[in-house]
């Protein structure tokens, strides 16, 4: 029994393993051989996996089974061989699908982490969190730069980019010092109630809320948002955040009551009503699921109706961490890289600036966040794929897909077999054909 971890090619800056060396040694101990590919980028070094008992090659042929992070390069495909990465295909994604036709000429066995789910549906293997640490530290991050650009002085300026923090746990740290500043001196006056709006409630939107929540936070119902403000009872030494739900922001013309699942039947029936928010929020996280068959929420119609009035807009940082590109957020125009991590987008007219100068709010769209913090993202994530590597090392991959003896959290998430699309994913011959 073989395995191999190969060396990220797609994105020379990704540091992430789907195993670390700590992994590596306790599936040594179950009598598995780990192949490690050496990689001078990743962030466990190849003495680290060395010392844990595996072996160090640059050809990956001799495995039984292969693992890798994200979409890995055609020319860099083993054929006939089991892989398991983020394939970034399931939806049809037009610049992935020559990858998907090569691993279907090359007769791979390819596995996507992204649908490992369980019985109720939920994903059990995932880096969402981590994107989610880094998205709301990053977010923080920039609407300090912003509002200190704009001459106002708040403690946010003390907040780092994720990729400066050597743990997770120092910038946790930094924000529990800031929440207690906020709560002795409390916010400038100009920018209360200071408001964060989270779109989605899954694990990216929980990993964000979870910082969040070391500030002084206290949370409004969407309902009553816009009540709330009217009120005027608020206070400039706590933060406030409103998690949005599918309910809270989509709307039907004729139904009153909102049906989860006839709006997933039906989506373009509603229509989004995120516009009666957006004025009150000083930050929006984005961490929802989104396809194009759903209405988008922060379209740049709306902004530019917004602009065109005159008045201050509130809205300074949107943290796009779902990062569909002119999706859900349609101001995301473009993904960045932790190098360049934000722009502004102009609703008046459509310029795009890069930094946190401009008329429009700051879009942070780095597409990779959780490799911000690669060290204890990949620790997290291999943790969940551990208890399944040696199950599927052991698989007789000549049978065809009916006869695979995986397991069933994996066999769901078994996209091609043996040169063809498995029974769940023959959807995607249609965009293979485009």
């Amino acid at each position: 029994m073989k395995i191999g971890i190969r060396k990220e090619t797609k994105y020379p800056s990704e540091k992430r393993a789907a195993i670390t060396p700590t992994h590596t040694k306790k599936l040594i101990e179950q009598g598995i051989e780990v192949i490690v590919e050496p990689a001078e980028q990743r962030i466990f070094k190849l003495d680290e996996y060395l010392k844990a008992g595996a072996i160090a090659s640059s050809d990956l042929s001799q495995c039984d089974f292969i693992f890798g992070v994200k979409e890995v390069p055609i020319e860099d495909l083993i054929p006939n061989k089991p892989f398991c990465f983020f394939s970034h295909t399931i939806k049809g994604q037009s610049y992935n699908m020559p990858l998907l036709q090569a691993i279907l000429d090359k007769n791979i066995t390819l596995m996507d982490y992204e649908l490992v789910k369980n019985d109720e549906g939920f994903r059990l293997i995932f880096f969402g969190k981590f994107a989610g640490y880094a998205g709301i530290i990053d977010s923080l991050w920039l609407l300090g730069k912003r509002l200190a650009h704009e001459g106002i002085s708040t403690p946010f300026e003390k907040i780092k980019q994720a990729t400066e923090y050597n743990m997770l746990s120092d910038a946790k740290e930094v924000l529990k010092q800031i929440g207690k500043e906020i709560q002795e001196k409390g916010l400038p006056n100009e920018i209360s109630p200071l408001i964060t709006g989270f779109a989605g409630y899954g694990n990216v939107s929980q990993g964000a809320q979870s910082l969040y929540d070391l500030l002084p936070s206290e949370e409004i119902k969407a309902s009553e948002l816009e009540d709330f403000i009217k009120a005027g009872k608020f206070s400039n030494k706590v933060v406030y955040k409103v998690v949005f739900k599918e309910e809270d922001m989509y709307e039907h013309p004729q139904n009153k009551e909102f049906s989860f699942n006839y709006f997933v039947e039906h989506p373009h029936e509603y229509k989004s009503i995120m516009y009666k928010y957006l004025p009150y929020l000083t930050m929006l996280i984005n961490g929802i699921y989104w396809e194009e068959r759903f209405p988008k929420h922060v379209t740049k119609k709306l902004m530019k109706e917004f602009y065109e009035t005159g008045k201050k807009q509130k809205l300074k940082v949107i943290g796009d961490i779902t990062c569909d590109i002119e999706g859900s957020v349609e101001l995301t125009v473009k993904s960045t890289k932790s190098s360049n991590p934000a722009f502004v987008y102009e609703p008046l007219t459509g310029n795009v600036i890069d930094g946190i100068e401009g008329n429009g709010p700051v879009i942070l769209a780095v597409d990779k966040l959780p490799a911000e913090l690669p060290k204890q993202a990949s620790e997290s994530f291999g943790n969940a794929l551990l208890p399944f590597v040696k199950k599927l090392v052991k698989v007789d991959y000549t049978k065809d897909f009916e006869n695979l003896d995986l397991p069933k959290e994996f066999k769901r998430a078994t996209i091609t077999h043996k040169g063809k699309l498995t029974p769940d994913f023959e959807y995607l011959k249609e965009y293979l054909a485009k």
